[in-house]
């Protein structure tokens, strides 16, 4: 357990400059933050006593939490083998889905359980339980008694445990967890796989998510910030308090204060306004996020405090002009994220978070659709703080079934409750701008479906009037016939970029997005010829795509199309690509060819190394120069080869071993030339290929070489950082490639490579990108895929050094330091 002190009190004792000198006395006890991650027993089968606090627990496993109990396991068809018609990848009758859910043992039953020590001390406070998320069905016992439940695994719940704890004697935490077999569209992890809290306040306090902050107005030189907080009083009579906000800056320093004196009874609302001058903008280039610290105050003594971030901030979507955020025109370049880490699994991890953000910021995107359902409260954290706009999304699935146990058992009693929760955790977020009500509905098709669509809208409207409402529509005609289209205030088209002016012609009322675009599907590194869009694939193993960014499902397209449609199209306001990285499950198109058991869709593959098309996206997308070769250049003597190069540039020339192949020049008349060079038939021989990039004057300004690589000779260890903190959790994520003697990297390599750690971190989790791969995600070493793969560390809770060991029969061995520093 960790226990963090509240942070007014931690502002107080550092002396933070510009608070006011004169302030009541704080008692740090006010509200105590302890993160439950360490110690937690658990076990992955159904016993009928296991809340029971005398139950015997000797055989369980030791685990931390964030968990996921199924990302250890055995790849094996049988665990996610399923008959079933998926109609939005156009099935026209039953298939067998094989690696649907990724393969892994997901389904089940397991059961946690924690000691939680309360003293005496404690007695009068109120303890709350707060779970960021549990996959799935939730069932909460403390001391053998049900406290309660949470179906949906991507809700965030607490519960007040205060009437079933036991002060000055143990106490015994335990949940239960159940995935129900075809529950599922994709691996959704499983246990208590993001965050759990422990909560401890005096009895009159503020509720979780229990502030709503809002800008209605906002110019250069003021803003004006509403606060409504909620506070509950468990004193059993009716309070005199004074509710005092204050408004820290960007840079800590307290820069406005009010007051306002109030009765609580059971639970009271308060609303003030409070002046902020010269603000600083939230924006995706500069993610300014200010502070506002809620504090209950009664005779002088501070009962409670509670901290919200939040950004100020503007944003308009148009009819004709696309989205102006702070006044500003903005284009949105987003991709659309499952909630899984790759190797990691669900089990949700701040660092591993941050390095996908930061590899999307890189490559240029600068938004993010949680899809289909709520993300961890982290990852809308990072958007804050690194700039990212967000869609926040509640469902895959409402009343009508897309599989047998789907949401659709839990729409009639829990659909208000999940969005509500999500809308009250989340919307003091400045990085989220739309609610999603939904995703690809079955309802679309329905009379009668816009009567859901309206009565999820309306809640989104209740609970946060300042953002829009959405949902991704795959039956473009049917969501507006059947008035879904109307019922949302954007509306998400997905994968219509041929559609999108006829649309807009016909139905010049809506404000639409590109919510859900391309679908590309490729495997890094893996190249077949020709090179031209496709739709249609023969299905051989070893179920490899080519990564020329051109093959697509029948619902799909190449990015260049949708890249076309947007620039041509000033009222499209960005897109949200299908998807940033590979997840597990859904092997589209090799859903019926095992061992496909993760998809193909992602420009990052699923351990995080890059594939080709990631360049197309960065040129396209961000402010770098791009100059990206492919394919790689290790072929058979007298082949033909397409060469394709991704860039930011309009002019290159090609050459081979010194001799010019020609100049290249985006053509904007033929589709495949206006956001790539293509040299379509290289005759192959050894050695070098070099592109230059060229001005108008035919001067070079950047250059490319490609080498063809020799035999396998040793391996190079590239780390994303090579400083962590030793907090046991954060991780470093280090690429390792086979190499020949020259340090070209051995684009074909499938070299077994060994890991190991000593000091301060050890072997986490290992990866490389390959769809088809059942070797373990949690054993010390992998195969290279296409030359590479990933290894990634953990640091200990020791200072020091870590050092990774990465060996292969018949190769240099390879060493790679990393500093552990104190927390």
């Amino acid at each position: 357990m960790k226990l963090v002190q509240s942070s007014l009190a931690l502002l107080l004792i550092t002396g933070i400059a510009g608070l006011s000198s004169c302030k009541p006395e704080v008692n740090p006890e006010n509200r105590q933050i302890t993160i439950l991650d360490s110690d937690w027993q658990f076990i992955n089968e159904d016993i009928a006593d296991a809340a029971s606090p005398s139950l015997k627990v000797d055989t369980w496993e030791t685990v931390e939490v964030p968990h996921d109990w199924a990302i250890s396991g055995e790849f094996n068809i049988d665990n996610d083998a399923l008959e079933i018609q998926i109609l939005e990848d156009g099935d026209m009758r039953k298939k067998l889905r094989t690696g649907l859910t990724g393969g892994l043992p997901h389904v089940g039953i397991g059961w946690y359980r924690k000691t939680i020590n309360l003293s005496e001390a404690d007695k009068g406070k109120r303890i709350h339980l707060e779970f960021d998320g549990v996959m799935s069905n939730a069932k909460v016992y403390v001391n053998g008694t049900y406290i309660g439940q949470w179906p949906y695994g991507y809700s965030s719940f607490g519960f007040d445990v205060t009437e079933h704890l036991q002060f000055g004697e143990p106490n015994i935490v335990a949940v239960r967890a159940e995935n129900r077999p075809q529950s599922a569209r994709w691996y959704p992890g499983a246990g208590i796989y993001r965050e759990v809290r422990m909560v401890a306040t005096n009895p009159i306090y503020v509720k979780q998510w229990g502030t709503y902050i809002t800008t209605p107005k906002i110019s250069d030189d003021q803003a004006i910030v509403n606060i409504q907080t909620t506070a509950l009083n468990k004193s059993g009579a009716n309070q005199n308090v004074t509710i005092e906000t204050r408004i820290l800056s960007p840079e800590n320093v307290e820069v406005a204060k009010t007051r306002s004196s109030v009765v609580i009874d059971l639970e009271t609302k308060i609303d003030q306004q409070i002046e902020v001058s010269k603000p600083q903008l939230w924006d995706i280039n500069s993610p300014n996020t200010y502070t506002a610290i809620t504090r209950i105050i009664q005779d002088n003594q501070v009962l409670d405090e509670y901290t919200t971030t939040f950004g100020i901030r503007s944003f308009e979507f148009t009819h004709n002009d696309g989205f102006f955020l702070n006044g500003n025109q903005t284009e949105i370049k987003g991709v659309c994220l499952h909630h899984d880490l790759g190797p990691l699994g669900a089990a949700v991890n701040e660092s591993s978070l941050r390095h996908r953000l930061t590899l999307l910021k890189e490559m240029g995107a600068n938004a993010i659709r949680s899809t289909h359902n709520p993300p961890t409260p982290k990852m809308l954290k990072l958007a804050d703080e690194m700039g990212f706009l967000v869609i926040d999304e509640a469902f895959d699935e409402w009343k009508e079934a897309k599989v047998p146990n789907g949401y659709n058992q839990l729409w009639d009693e829990w659909a208000e409750k999940d969005l509500v929760a999500m809308i009250h955790r989340d919307r003091n977020h400045p990085s989220v701008i739309m609610w999603s009500i939904g995703n690809e509905v079955r309802e679309q098709k329905m009379k009668d479906g816009a009567l859901n669509a309206i009565f999820l809208s309306d809640i989104c409207h209740r609970e946060d009037p300042t953002r829009p409402t959405t949902a991704g529509f795959n039956n473009r005609q049917a969501s507006i016939d059947n008035g879904l289209a109307a019922a949302v205030d954007m509306v998400g088209w997905n994968y219509e970029p041929n559609n999108y002016v006829k649309a807009h012609d016909q139905y010049p009322q809506f404000k639409v997005i590109g919510s859900e675009t391309a679908s590309t599907v490729d495997s890094r590194g893996i190249y077949h010829f020709p090179a031209a869009p496709k739709n249609n694939f023969d299905k051989k193993a070893p179920y490899h795509l080519s990564a020329y960014a051109l093959n697509f499902p029948s619902w799909g397209n190449i990015p260049d199309l949708e890249f076309k449609a947007q620039d041509d199209n000033e009222f499209m306001p960005g897109e949200f690509v299908w998807t940033g990285f590979d997840y597990l499950g859904e092997p589209t198109p090799f859903y019926e060819e095992w061992p496909s058991r993760s998809s193909y869709f992602g420009i990052i593959d699923l351990s995080g190394i890059p594939k080709d098309r990631y360049y197309l996206y960065q040129s396209k997308w961000s402010d770098k120069e791009v100059l990206h070769l492919l394919p790689h250049w290790n072929w058979s003597a007298g082949d033909t080869i397409p060469v394709h190069c991704f860039t930011s540039f309009e002019r290159a020339e090609l050459f081979l071993n010194g001799k010019s192949l020609g100049i290249r020049e985006k053509n904007p008349n033929e589709l495949l030339t206006t956001y790539r060079l293509i040299w379509d038939a290289v005759i192959f021989e050894p050695g070098e290929l070099k592109v230059v990039a060229l001005d108008a004057n035919d001067q070079p300004l950047k250059e490319t070489i490609m080498k063809t690589a020799g035999k396998p000779f040793g391996l190079v260890l590239s780390p994303d950082k090579t400083t962590v903190t030793a907090d046991g959790k954060e991780m470093v994520f280090v690429t390792v490639s086979v190499v020949d003697e020259q340090g070209t990297v051995c684009p074909n390599a499938t070299n077994l490579i060994e890991f190991s750690t000593e000091g301060s971190g050890t072997v986490h989790a290992v990866g490389n990108g390959d769809q088809t791969s059942l070797e373990s995600f949690v054993q010390p070493f992998r195969k290279a895929f296409s030359g590479k793969c990933m290894a990634i560390i953990k640091s200990s809770k020791a200072a020091g050094q870590i050092t990774l060991t990465a060996k292969s029969e018949g190769l240099i061995t390879q060493q790679l330091t990393i500093n552990a520093r104190a927390l």
